[in-house]
Protein backbone atom coordinates (compact mmCIF):
# COMPACT_ATOMS: atom_id res chain seq x y z
CA UNK A 1 0.00 0.00 0.00
CA UNK A 2 1.45 3.31 -1.04
CA UNK A 3 -0.37 5.91 1.01
CA UNK A 4 1.18 9.34 0.96
CA UNK A 5 -1.24 11.19 3.23
CA UNK A 6 -2.38 10.86 6.83
CA UNK A 7 -6.10 10.72 6.04
CA UNK A 8 -6.08 6.92 6.24
CA UNK A 9 -4.20 6.66 9.54
CA UNK A 10 -7.20 5.91 11.76
CA UNK A 11 -8.58 3.33 9.34
CA UNK A 12 -5.18 1.63 8.98
CA UNK A 13 -4.69 1.52 12.76
CA UNK A 14 -8.11 -0.08 13.10
CA UNK A 15 -7.37 -2.63 10.38
CA UNK A 16 -3.97 -3.40 11.92
CA UNK A 17 -5.55 -3.99 15.33
CA UNK A 18 -8.15 -6.34 13.79
CA UNK A 19 -5.43 -8.21 11.89
CA UNK A 20 -3.23 -8.49 14.98
CA UNK A 21 -6.12 -10.00 16.93
CA UNK A 22 -6.92 -12.36 14.05
CA UNK A 23 -3.35 -13.67 13.70
CA UNK A 24 -2.94 -14.10 17.45
CA UNK A 25 -6.24 -15.97 17.61
CA UNK A 26 -5.30 -18.28 14.71
CA UNK A 27 -1.61 -18.79 15.49
CA UNK A 28 -0.98 -18.06 19.15
CA UNK A 29 0.73 -15.33 21.11
CA UNK A 30 3.75 -13.47 19.77
CA UNK A 31 5.48 -10.14 20.31
CA UNK A 32 4.55 -7.76 17.48
CA UNK A 33 7.62 -5.65 18.38
CA UNK A 34 9.89 -8.66 18.76
CA UNK A 35 12.88 -9.42 16.58
CA UNK A 36 12.82 -13.21 16.62
CA UNK A 37 12.13 -15.10 13.42
CA UNK A 38 8.75 -16.12 14.82
CA UNK A 39 7.78 -12.54 15.66
CA UNK A 40 8.86 -11.25 12.26
CA UNK A 41 6.86 -13.94 10.45
CA UNK A 42 3.81 -13.13 12.57
CA UNK A 43 4.21 -9.41 11.92
CA UNK A 44 4.36 -10.08 8.19
CA UNK A 45 1.08 -12.01 8.39
CA UNK A 46 -0.50 -9.09 10.25
CA UNK A 47 0.63 -6.70 7.51
CA UNK A 48 -0.55 -9.01 4.74
CA UNK A 49 -3.98 -9.48 6.30
CA UNK A 50 -4.24 -5.71 6.75
CA UNK A 51 -3.43 -5.26 3.06
CA UNK A 52 -6.21 -7.70 2.15
CA UNK A 53 -8.65 -5.96 4.50
CA UNK A 54 -7.72 -2.52 3.14
CA UNK A 55 -8.46 -3.75 -0.39
CA UNK A 56 -11.79 -5.38 0.64
CA UNK A 57 -10.45 -8.87 -0.08
CA UNK A 58 -10.03 -10.29 3.43
CA UNK A 59 -12.13 -13.33 2.50
CA UNK A 60 -9.22 -14.53 0.34
CA UNK A 61 -6.56 -14.18 3.03
CA UNK A 62 -7.10 -17.55 4.74
CA UNK A 63 -6.83 -19.53 1.51
CA UNK A 64 -3.86 -17.59 0.16
CA UNK A 65 -1.87 -17.73 3.40
CA UNK A 66 -3.02 -21.07 4.81
CA UNK A 67 0.44 -22.64 4.78
CA UNK A 68 1.94 -19.59 6.51
CA UNK A 69 -0.82 -19.58 9.15
CA UNK A 70 -0.49 -23.31 9.85
CA UNK A 71 3.31 -23.19 9.86
CA UNK A 72 3.43 -20.24 12.24
CA UNK A 73 0.84 -21.72 14.58
CA UNK A 74 2.75 -25.02 14.75
CA UNK A 75 6.04 -23.21 15.41
CA UNK A 76 4.45 -21.10 18.17
CA UNK A 77 2.92 -24.22 19.71
CA UNK A 78 6.27 -26.02 19.55
CA UNK A 79 8.08 -23.09 21.23
CA UNK A 80 5.44 -22.98 23.98
CA UNK A 81 5.80 -26.72 24.56
CA UNK A 82 9.59 -26.47 24.78
CA UNK A 83 9.36 -23.56 27.22
CA UNK A 84 6.82 -25.47 29.33
CA UNK A 85 8.99 -28.59 29.37
CA UNK A 86 12.05 -26.56 30.36
CA UNK A 87 10.14 -24.71 33.06
CA UNK A 88 10.79 -21.31 31.54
Amino acid sequence: MHISHSGEDDNLKRLLSFSLAFVKDKCGDFNISGETNLDIRAKELVFERTRYAYNDAVEYFDDNFLSDIVGLSLDILFIQEVETDEGI
